[in-house]
């Protein structure tokens, strides 16, 4: 079983630059896609940014463009999402995935689908 541990998140004044850490313990690191998604009762799951660990291919949704940054550290198999300039409106649940066999990855990297493990999630509140 392949599991991804999460931290970083918290309460957070806007403006505000915390990193989010997503560790995938036991595993081919550079076989994998990883994906950073957020969820809010309004708005449901959305993803927010990616990588493929093969090709350090990356993809950032337009509202977080310019702000969040998301890297891979292969030797301790953990991809980062730098975050910055918070806003209250990117309160949310974070969660990592993985994808462990990227094929298609390239072609539906924002379809939860081709995600297989998912983390437990970490809260990121921002007060304005």
């Amino acid at each position: 079983e392949v599991q991804l541990v999460e931290s970083g998140g918290g309460l957070v004044q806007a403006g505000g630059s915390p990193r989010l850490s997503c560790t995938v313990p036991g595993v081919n690191f550079i076989d994998y896609a990883i994906g950073w998604f957020r969820q809010t009762p309004e708005k449901g799951r959305e993803g927010v940014s990616c990588i493929s660990n093969s090709d350090d291919n990356t993809y950032s949704a337009d509202s977080v463009k310019g702000r969040f940054t998301i890297s891979s550290d292969k030797a301790n198999n953990t991809v980062w999402l730098q975050m910055n300039d918070l806003k209250p409106e990117d309160t949310a649940v974070y969660y990592c995935a993985c994808d462990s066999a990227p094929t298609y990855w390239e072609l539906r990297y924002w379809s939860q689908d081709v995600y297989d493990y998912w983390g437990q999630g970490t809260q990121v509140t921002v007060s304005s």
